[in-house]
């Protein structure tokens, strides 16, 4: 039995559905919204769907931006060349919260995964080794430390140490299946600082 009319049931439906919401924070954040004067409900839409039509990936290190180049990848005062790999564009985030890492990144939006029958051609592996052709001194390895990213990282580091280029696997503190994206800055940095080599 419904509790509330169609188009509110409809709301906390929608709200629902995405990551992390259950039933109880749905009906919260609809009842939240629903208080909120017009403009304020008229911002939030037009925030969302603008972000939807001109989200893309950053020609270079393939996060998702709003722009062609990422504020990353197009700042100068960056070390392009360092390149930290992660899985998504929620762990380079997280890296970027401890405000100490100098580099640029790479997302592989995925790890390799057998058993879900990601391989590598799966994930954006080849566009890494291309930007490897360019001058880079250093491949940080900051895949998640379940077995899918120590599996790629394992991977990446065979693929690319015979060229030459120093590849570090960031150092323990994340701990084992722990998601990057829901680790304290103190912890990241950490384990960036104490990164070994592969």
């Amino acid at each position: 039995m419904e509790s509330y009319s169609g188009d509110i049931n409809r709301l906390i439906e929608e709200l629902g559905a995405l990551p992390g919401i259950g039933n109880k924070s749905a009906q919260r954040m609809a009842f939240h919204i629903l208080g909120l004067p017009m403009d304020r409900v008229k911002r939030l839409s037009e925030a969302i769907l603008t972000a939807k039509q001109n989200a893309k990936y950053c020609k270079m290190c393939y996060t998702l931006t709003d722009q062609e180049i990422c504020p990353v990848c197009s700042n100068p005062k960056r070390n392009h060349k360092m390149i930290m790999v992660v899985e998504t564009t929620r762990d380079q985030v997280a890296y970027e919260k401890t405000a100490k890492y100098e580099g640029v990144y790479h997302v592989l939006h995925g790890a390799i995964s057998p058993m879900n029958g990601i391989g590598p051609s799966d994930i954006l592996i080849k566009e890494l080794l291309e930007r490897l052709k360019g001058d880079v001194e250093e491949v940080v390895i900051a895949t998640g430390s379940a077995l899918e990213g120590e599996a790629t990282a394992m991977y990446l580091s065979k693929l690319i140490k015979p060229a030459g280029i120093k590849v570090t696997r960031i150092a323990s503190g994340v701990p084992v299946g722990g998601e990057l994206e829901s680790i304290d800055e103190v912890t990241l940095l950490r384990a960036l600082e104490g990164r070994v080599e592969l």
